[in-house]
């Protein structure tokens, strides 16, 4: 292969540990012809791929699309020097940078049916209508987030806890023996500990450079916007992060950022896609049907750190992380009666002090305390519900 792609991948490789894997790692299909995996910046993608080269026995070979190299050369030219070389598998990260890559991905697939293929790209990748070719009959794309706070615990404490079901958590059957006082550790992982990169020391700096690429220009290429509109898109992430939750007022919003009230909604389903937001619905219309938009909030408790800074509402914090780690495995929708309902199950979420009142007369309601440590009936600890992926 190409030297200066191969030291480029020999390099990359040697910074990787395989201490840790990410709860994606083992729901992958790795055997697949081709698959793709998409997520928000900064949550892991790259050092996941090469993890599995750095331990595979198959001839595999990592390029990255926005390397200089491709501003001459095509992936096709990689794809068949790298086959006539005895190549197995085919890693390409950050496919979205890559003018073309669908059409040139289905060739590659196509002309070459003994090699493997497999690419990382924006959670605002859409295989079904990027450019010319349809993948969506060849590639399954995997989702991945951030970190849960069992992930955090075990990469940055060193402390190894299994994944609890979500019925393991509504029970109370959650035992960590290594974790003897959690709290610490969880108000640590709320400010720092969803992103692989938590223990940097310009983490707040780090993040914001993310956000701002992501709202600035991730988006506005994708939709077809200007550099004003992503800019207007990062100044609502700030306003959400001020909210308590925020419950969107359209032609309030609207008013706000000089444009039409009517374009607000399809900003808001860019934001969600690229991980910037997460949008709770009703429970009306099933996963697939058509659900309301209740309330708004910032895709995950680091963000809202960031932005807030001291003026962060501790209430909007405690909703924000429920919904971030329950999302993964489960369908939350907002309840009529309390804050969130998963299945036949409803939830109050607050503080240490939190009341029943809200719950009293609801079958299967529980209480969700934060700064607790550990479950009495239905009244469960906030930090549990970190422990499902």
């Amino acid at each position: 292969m190409n030297a200066e792609l191969n030291q480029y991948m020999q390099e990359q490789l040697a910074l990787v540990s395989l201490a840790v894997r990410r709860y994606m790692y083992n729901k992958i299909d790795w055997g697949r012809r081709m698959f793709g995996l998409v997520g928000p910046r900064g949550v892991g993608k790259t050092t996941m791929f090469l993890q599995y080269i750095k331990e595979s026995t198959n001839k595999c070979f990592y390029v990255s699309a926005d390397h200089t190299y491709f501003a001459s050369h095509s992936l096709i030219d990689v794809a068949d020097e790298f086959i006539k070389e005895g190549g197995e598998y085919l890693f390409i990260d950050e496919i979205h940078k890559y003018e073309g890559w669908s059409t040139e991905l289905k060739q590659i697939y196509d002309s070459h049916p003994e090699l493997k293929i497999a690419f990382t790209g924006s959670s605002l990748l859409d295989i079904t209508s990027a450019g010319e070719a349809d993948l969506s009959r060849r590639a399954p794309i995997y989702q991945m987030q951030g970190l849960s706070f069992r992930e955090f615990l075990e990469m940055f404490k060193g402390i190894s806890a299994p994944v609890f079901s979500f019925e393991d958590i509504v029970s109370g059957k959650v035992t960590i023996p290594d974790l003897k006082h959690p709290l610490p550790y969880f108000k640590e992982y709320l400010h720092h500990g969803y992103y692989p990169f938590g223990d940097d020391p310009e983490f707040n700096l780090l993040l914001v450079q993310i956000m701002r690429q992501t709202m600035e220009t991730d988006i506005p290429h994708f939709a077809n916007m200007t550099p004003a509109t992503g800019r207007k898109l990062f100044r609502l992430l700030g306003i959400i992060a001020e909210s308590v939750p925020f419950k969107p007022n359209m032609d309030n919003l609207a008013d706000i950022l000089g444009v039409s009230r009517n374009i607000l909604p399809t900003y808001f389903m860019y934001m969600e896609k690229a991980g910037m937001i997460e949008q709770l619905r009703d429970g009306t219309g099933g996963i697939g049907g058509f659900r309301k938009v209740e309330k708004v909030y910032l895709d995950n408790t680091n963000q809202a750190f960031v932005l807030g800074g001291n003026a962060t509402v501790i209430g909007n914090i405690r909703e924000t992380f429920f919904f971030n780690q329950m999302r993964i495995n489960n369908d939350v929708s907002v309840s009529p009666l309390s804050d969130f309902c998963i299945g036949k199950y409803t939830f109050e979420v607050g503080g240490k002090k939190k009341g029943k009142k809200q719950i009293a007369d609801i079958t299967n309601g529980y209480v969700v305390r934060d700064d607790i440590e550990y479950a009495s009936g239905n009244i469960i600890p906030l930090w549990h519900f970190g422990l499902n992926y």
